[in-house]
């Protein structure tokens, strides 16, 4: 009889992103509302800028389940939604983007250059430039995400392969880069006023950590190239287009030099579009070079002139180089893409070229439905101070542990890695962490440029696995464009699974580096150590 009994099957359910978003806002709402009444608070110190002395700032959660939370929450939507970075960002990129491909440019591109290179070498190539990217804020995010996918698939790869890619190396290297970037610009400014607290004539340069940051920007790149080839690739498979679901065929006689002459013309054109594509693209890059060089005639549009240092004109807060570089991208494609199909012929007027974006478009809604719901729930979060709370309370556990040397530096490590998965934001989690693990570190004999890098490395490690990163909406909506089932959406947590063999061996990776670039002494950038 038991082998006559039908085994019951429970059927799986597939919530889409969108649908599990929506949950986890309704679980803040109510985890804001009981924390509040369990009165959990935290106190952290800041750095006065008047006196640069430490003041105490007190942190509670805030309910969202009464009459002020659910007034944010509906006087703010629209506010949440529209400033919500990465949305005009993405939608600039997919401008430049879709020129670029409906004119044939990526196409030919790829035929005739990227064809040629290993797969493992433009796998490489795409996470060395996500990798990188950090340089300028989150742009890897919202550019080599989507064009990512389109080179993969252009070359016969899976395009989630080509996602994945590029989101582990943004997210995963975020902190390193091949130059000092905003990143630089935005924390050294914390960590002097943190390192004064205990000697008053510190300075940390702008090049404090720039040795360490290329050489872990080469080092990770190559480890995450061999993870997604040998083991990310090969559990995704091979990418199935849809198939059709009626599909026709018929005889056509064709003259066999017709066809050859045909493919002769459509070369020749191509060759014509390349070169006309290639020309342009020179003449952009040479008058956004120009643009970016102080103290020429008419030169130094895109910097803040009323910073002091040229980092600063290009880096700060204010910077039109840095506000305006997804714009700058999206134009460069645009051009490209329309100067290769007048070239080749692949545009007639400007009809041609409007209709062709209507392609790249399509998919967008789905997008700016996730982005939406995704904007309200990291702005709700951050309401909260839920995120705030608990890393304050990591500093405190760093300022009072009693380690020193290595093993504080580890434990750093891995509490500012656990206290991102809150708060993604670099800039913030270092006002709360400064002043306390910066002096703790120059007490145990540890630099303060060493404590600024060993945010970064923290910040790195897990910035890949939270939901609260703003552009993870980015990464999943892009993996669902690409998603040939529809009914089995790709989920949160399906998503996170494609990126955990990556996750954890480059968590590995930076904690032994970083032990390894103490036991030896490397110095951190030009004269810098992690000693004092």
């Amino acid at each position: 009889m038991r082998r006559n009994k039908k085994k019951l099957k429970l059927k799986k359910f597939y919530f889409h992103p969108i649908t599990v978003y929506l949950f986890l806002i309704f679980l803040v709402i109510i985890l804001s509302a009981i924390l509040e009444a369990l009165q959990m608070q935290a106190t952290y110190s800041t750095i006065s800028p008047t006196t640069n002395e430490l003041e105490s700032t007190l942190v509670y959660v805030e309910s969202m389940l009464n009459f002020d939370g659910m007034k944010f929450i509906f006087s703010n939507a629209m506010t949440n939604f529209l400033s919500f970075a990465p949305l005009g960002m993405l939608l600039l990129t997919l401008f430049g983007l879709s020129i670029a491909k409906s004119t044939g440019f990526l196409d030919t591109l790829c035929k005739r250059c990227l064809i040629k290179i290993d797969k493992k070498i433009l796998t490489f190539i795409v996470i060395f430039l996500a990798t990188i990217s950090s340089l300028i804020n989150d742009v890897g995010y919202v550019i080599l995400i989507p064009l990512a996918a389109l080179l993969f698939m252009l070359n016969n790869r899976n395009p989630h392969l080509g996602i994945i890619s590029a989101f582990c190396g943004v997210s995963f290297g975020y902190g390193v880069s091949i130059f000092v970037g905003s990143m630089e610009v935005n924390l050294i400014p914390t960590t002097i006023d943190a390192a004064r607290l205990i000697d008053s004539s510190a300075h940390v340069s702008l090049t404090s950590n720039l040795f360490i940051i290329i050489a872990f920007s080469i080092i990770l790149s190559i480890i995450g190239t061999i993870i997604i080839e040998k083991i990310i690739a090969p559990r995704l498979g091979k990418y199935k287009e849809k198939e059709e679901l009626t599909k026709t065929e018929e005889l056509v006689v064709t003259d066999v030099k017709e066809l050859e002459q045909q493919k002769i013309e459509k070369g020749h054109y191509e060759k014509r579009g390349l070169k006309a594509a290639i020309i342009t693209a020179i003449i952009i890059i040479i008058a956004f070079i120009y643009m970016i060089i102080p103290d020429l005639p008419y030169s130094g549009m895109l910097l803040d002139m009323e910073e002091d240092t040229y980092l600063g004109q290009l880096f700060g807060n204010n910077s039109y180089f840095q506000d305006g570089f997804t714009y700058m991208m999206a134009l460069l494609f645009t051009l490209i893409g329309i100067a290769y199909g007048i070239g080749a012929k692949s545009i007639k007027n400007d009809k041609d070229v409007i209709n062709g974006c209507k392609e790249s478009f399509a998919p967008i809604g789905e997008i700016l439905m996730l982005i939406f719901v995704v904007s309200q729930f990291t702005a709700i979060f951050r309401e909260t101070n839920i995120g705030t709370v608990i890393a304050s309370w990591c500093a405190d556990a760093i300022g009072n542990i009693g380690f020193t040397g290595l093993p504080l530096a580890i434990f750093a490590l891995i509490l500012i890695g656990l206290s991102n998965i809150l708060v993604p934001s670099p800039s913030s989690k270092w006002e709360i962490f400064a002043p306390v693990m910066v002096p703790a570190f120059m007490q145990s004999n540890l630099s303060a440029p060493f404590a600024q890098f060993i945010l970064r490395a923290g910040t790195s490690i897990t910035a890949g696995i939270t939901p609260l990163l703003a552009c993870f909406a980015i990464y999943i909506g892009y993996l669902n464009v690409y998603n040939q089932d529809k009914s089995k959406p790709i989920t949160i947590h399906k998503s996170i699974g494609y990126i955990l063999p990556y996750f954890g061996i480059i968590a590995a990776t930076w904690i032994l580096l970083v032990i390894g670039w103490y036991l030896i002494g490397l110095p951190l950038g030009p004269g810098v150590y992690a000693t004092i």
